[in-house]
């Protein structure tokens, strides 16, 4: 897929991604502009507004996190279809957050910035692509089942600070997926579904190196701010994430991704 040719910048393609509902055309949209702009094809301009919030498809219907059915236990098929049609949503909205990170905040940083971030994205449409894939492999479909639709929240909120946004998604929100990926692997392992955790390791490896972009660019821009890089993440949490840190926190994925203790330990439930 090539992108449309009125998007020649990155703020329009980022908008392009954002705007794209079919989840199909969205991967499509995501990887065609992280090529894109690795060929040097999109001017360094933020030229678009980016939406309050992305267009979405028909289906899955999205409800309150409170209101989402249960899974039950992963030994059977259909607890296993749930859980992967969750983490299927969770990367489809990811895909969203990577290119709205970008042509929200863009041009307050360095080009690096843009390069780290259509990686990332880049890397959650594959994700995504991965599990669509599994779940049809599986008799299913993303879109077959609800999903909740509190992941978009932490956009709205934070859309006003880059330092927050960094804060809460990759920081807390991807960082927590670190911590419980592992047990999810072991439960698909455990059901006899080695394909499914091969591949849940396989994106957990590449989350490790977004939750890393995250803490760089973070430290990056409290550096440029004058402020404490721990002591700055603790207060961003407290006033723009709705819940608690909870542990236990998979500290040697957390630090491999350089965020060690010393920022969230504190903040721990």
């Amino acid at each position: 897929m090539i992108l449309p040719p009125v998007v020649d910048s990155v703020g329009a393609a980022c908008a392009h991604v954002l705007m794209t509902a079919d989840p199909t055309a969205k991967l499509m949209a995501a990887r065609a502009a992280a090529r894109t702009w690795r060929l040097g094809k999109l001017a360094r301009r933020f030229d678009a507004v980016m939406p309050d919030r992305p267009a979405r498809p028909e289906t899955p219907l999205l409800l309150p996190p409170n209101q989402m059915p249960k899974r039950g236990k992963i030994g059977s098929e259909r607890a296993r279809i749930a859980m992967l049609h969750a983490l299927a949503h969770i990367e489809f909205v990811a895909i969203d957050l990577a290119f709205d990170l970008i042509g929200r905040f863009g041009a307050e940083f360095p080009r690096a910035f843009v390069d780290d971030w259509m990686r990332v994205g880049a890397d959650e449409a594959m994700h995504f692509a991965l599990l669509d894939r599994r779940l049809k492999q599986l008799g299913s479909h993303y879109g077959a089942l609800p999903a909740h639709d509190g992941l978009w929240q932490a956009a709205g909120e934070t859309a006003h600070d880059a330092m927050a946004r960094l804060a809460i998604v990759p920081m807390v929100l991807e960082a927590r997926a670190l911590d419980i990926t592992p047990a999810t692997i072991e439960r698909f392992e455990g059901a006899g579904d080695k394909r499914s955790a091969f591949m849940l390791q396989r994106i957990m490896t590449d989350e490790i190196r977004h939750v890393a972009a995250g803490t760089i660019w973070f430290g990056h821009a409290t550096n440029r701010a004058g402020v404490d890089p721990a002591n700055h993440y603790q207060i961003l949490v407290k006033r723009h994430f709705r819940g608690a840190l909870k542990p236990p926190f998979n500290d040697s994925a957390r630090a491999k991704a350089g965020l060690t203790r010393e920022f969230y330990a504190a903040l721990a439930e």
